[in-house]
Order: C-alpha cells, then structure tokens, then sequence
C-alpha cells in the first residue's frame, strides 16, 4: 500500500454514509467521504466549545509552539498529502500545485504562530492610559473551496488557533478528503475537540453559518454563496471574512518588454490551471505591443504540459468538477461565436477521459464578451486591446469585483502610478496573484470584506478589547 493510501485508509469511516470521490483526471475512485449530518455538526461544535477554553488560557506563546509543531507535522507527511490532494482535485504535483500548496500549509502554519501581537498603547499622556487587546472570539466555522482546499483551509484555521480560538471546518463537497487528511495530521499536535472537519452538504455549510454558538465565519468561494452567509450569520450578528469571486484585471504598459513578461503573464492566469481566485483572468494590453505579447505569451502557454497529476511531467491538470468545465466551455464559444480570435486551444478532446479543457488564449475580443466580463475560472485568458491607460483603467475598474490586478511594466514609479487607480485589495507589479503570508490580503467592492494574513489577519480572529485607566 502507498503511504498517501495510507493516510486515505485512516480517514475512510468505518460506518455511517459515504460519498464516493472521483479523480477529475481519470474518472477513477479516489475514496470514500463520510457525509456528515446537522447532528454530527452540533458535536463537533459542542466539543469545540468544551476544547476551546483551556487552549485560550494556554496563551500565545503555547498555542505557537503547537502550530510549529503542526507544520512540522505536514512536513512529516508532505508527500503523501500532495499526492491525495492531486488525485482529489487533479492539480500535479510540480509546479506551483499540490507540493507546492502542501508546502504553503506548513509556512502559513510557521508564520501565524511567529507573528507578534502585542497589546497597543493607544494613549498614556499621564492622566489617561488605554491599551488595545485582542481576545478569542471562541468558536470560528471555516467554509473552504475546492481549488485550494487546504492551503485556505490553513489560511483560515492557523490564525483562528493562535487567537485562541477552536475552529470547525466544513470542506467543499468536491474535495473533504484532502481537508480531512489535512486535520489528522494536525490533530497530531492539537488538543482533542479543538480542529474539526464536518464533511457534509449545503444543509451543514447553512447551519454552520447561523449557529448561535458559532462567532465568526470564514468563507472563501462564490459571491452568491457569500451573500447567502451574511443573510444567515445576520440573526447572531457574527463576524465574518469573506474571501468572494474576483475576476482580476492585468494592464500591460506600452514599455514592457513583451518577452520578458510573458511567463510572469502566463502563471499569473493559469496557475493551477486558472482555478485561483486571485489570478489573472482579464488582460488588458496596449495597441504598440499587442501582437508581441500575444506571440510571446502563445509560445510559453504551448509548451506547458497538461495531463494527470501523478505524471511528474505535467504542470496544468483537469477542471475539477464538470460544472467548472461547462462554465470555461460555455465561454469559450461565446467568445468564438462573437468573432474573437483564437490563438491556442478552445479545442478540447472530448474522448479522453477526465475533465480537461486546454489552456486557450484569445484575442481580439471586446470587453463586453462574458468570457471578460464573468469569471471563467479556468484555463481560458482573453486579450484585450487598449488605446490608452486611462481606458484600461476604466475597463478594468468597470466591473462590480475587486479582488486583485496587477500592472505589468519596467518602470516601477510609472506602474505604481496606475495601481493607485485601481479598485482592488491588492495590485501587484510584474506579477499576479502573488500571495504572502505577512502581507494582508483581502478584496474590494463584492469580492469581499476582511483581512487574512499578518497582523492584520490575526486581528481579524480576535475581539477587539480596551483596557482604560
């Protein structure tokens, strides 16, 4: 038996109903899932309650020294969690996937815990002093995504734990079997009851979110199912950080060098075949270097090989889920029926098996096509042509998300002079999507509200408290 089979075998329930879970690569079985009801979801809670107390007493110091140990532990078993999450999801294993995403775990695990927070001096003038504390909030329910399912599963559970808190996770349905094999090894090193992953449907995500004894939730996915929390958090007032679509816009100057910004364009859309919601999936370039950047970027998107996971060759693997394959399909065709020009792929294999759809380039594609104006959230890029910068600016701030953008040119004064411009959480120069676990990270307009990361995001898993006098 493989070791990630054995790590499989040690989450596959012994009783109750199962899911069965399909490799998006092959169509094969991956394994079981239990599906977990509203009543398994009160005693992960109910037992987060109890946990959470005493691990809030132990203090920052301790609670850090855990998640160290924590990460050390998905080092441990870095490899065979790489290889379910590429069975599971389907990204590879090389590139900027599931080693590297299982790598991203341990440090954001090694950054929470080293992150100083110390209490604030807001005023001491002789006659008044007044510091800014930070307390557990108690229990913290994650809501995660199929694309990235642990690495925000991470991102979500490390800083909730060294603020104190206990923390019960409901993975998407399309990928619990990486979440759950993610929490066994952490649960090496955590107290008893105080990291759950309760692997139900929508009917748990729901209670999860309007759960009285639930103080905050985290939610990284869909707009609509973010609106959809925030009705249903509103009756407890919890806090919340969502984390909602993006369809992030890039603006290439007219002094960039087509060549050199061409796998920097290139792995900013489709990193983990497209499937990010912080990429690159509208780019927006000037009409002097146009035909140059769709060659250059043309010629690195063909020599990157997509195919299974396992094979250490690929880079680019499936679509997911069928319904993420149909959305990046739909829009494919939308924008060759408009008369769009089709520089690579748009010609899926629809005999092989698995859900792969071929990294397409277009161009000459009007900024109302939906393959712009919607989130493809696939390995589909369209190029947009530009006259001027503030047209570029205009279209890329025209849509009603904000997530990330970036501006692409050698002159960092210039770039940062249209970043400004941009209505975005973040706007990286010369790169995309480009996250970092010291750097705060959030979205604009209906990507949503509040910080993750830093000191800021371990702020934002506490309650704000002052002590005056």
């Amino acid at each position: 038996m493989e070791t990630h089979d054995a790590l499989l075998a040690s989450i596959t329930p012994d009783t109750g109903e199962t899911r069965t879970i399909l490799d998006p690569a092959t169509g094969e079985p991956v394994g079981e899932a239990p599906v977990h009801s509203v009543q398994d979801l009160e005693a992960a809670i109910a037992a987060a309650a109890a946990a959470q107390p005493a691990w809030a007493a132990l203090g920052h110091d301790a609670r850090s020294a855990a998640l160290l140990k924590a990460a050390d532990a998905v080092e441990r078993s870095a490899e065979e969690l790489a290889r379910l999450l590429s069975r599971e999801q389907g990204k590879p294993l090389n590139g900027p996937n599931a080693r590297f995403e299982v790598g991203a775990c341990a440090a954001w695990l090694r950054v929470a815990a080293g992150t100083p927070l110390d209490p604030e001096t807001v005023v001491d003038d002789g006659e008044t002093r007044a510091e800014l504390h930070y307390r557990p909030i108690g229990v913290v329910g994650a809501i995660g995504p199929w694309n990235w399912p642990m690495m925000i599963t991470v991102w979500q559970i490390a800083p909730a734990l060294r603020m104190g808190n206990a923390v019960v996770v409901k993975p998407s349905e399309y990928t619990p079997l990486s979440v759950l094999a993610l929490a066994k090894v952490l649960n090496e090193e955590l107290p008893e009851g105080l990291l759950t992953v309760v692997s139900g449907g929508r009917d748990v995500g729901a209670r999860l979110a309007e759960h009285p004894a639930i103080g905050k939730v985290m939610f990284t996915g869909s707009t609509a199912t973010g609106r959809a929390i925030i009705k249903s958090s509103a009756d407890t007032v919890k806090r919340l950080t969502l984390e909602l679509g993006g369809n992030d816009a890039g603006i290439v100057l007219p002094d960039a060098d087509p060549k050199a910004i061409a796998e920097g364009l290139f792995w900013g859309a489709f990193i983990n075949t497209g499937q990010t919601c912080a990429a690159l999936k509208r780019l927006y370039v000037h009409d002097s270097l146009y035909e140059a950047v769709c060659e250059e970027l043309t010629k690195v998107a063909a020599a990157m090989p997509m195919g299974n996971g396992l094979d250490e060759n690929n880079v680019l693997g499936p679509l997911q889920n069928r319904q993420q394959y149909d959305i990046v399909a739909r829009l494919v065709e939308a924008a060759r029926d408009s008369g769009a020009r089709i520089l690579l792929g748009g010609n899926p294999d629809t005999d092989q098996p698995g859900h792969f759809y071929p990294a397409t380039l277009v161009a000459d594609i009007d900024n109302g096509n939906p393959l712009v104006a919607e989130e493809q959230f696939g390995p589909a890029l369209p190029i947009i042509r530009y006259g001027t910068v503030d047209e570029a600016v205009t279209m890329a701030n025209a849509l009603d998300v904000g997530l990330g953008a970036s501006v692409w040119s050698p002159d960092p004064a210039r770039a940062r002079e249209v970043a400004v411009r941009l209505v975005a959480g973040t706007v990286w120069i010369n790169k995309h999507g480009a996250v970092d676990p010291r750097i705060p990270f959030g979205g604009a307009k209906q990507s949503g509200y509040g910080l993750e990361f830093g000191v800021e995001g371990l702020k934002a898993l506490g309650v704000p408290q002052v002590i005056n006098g």
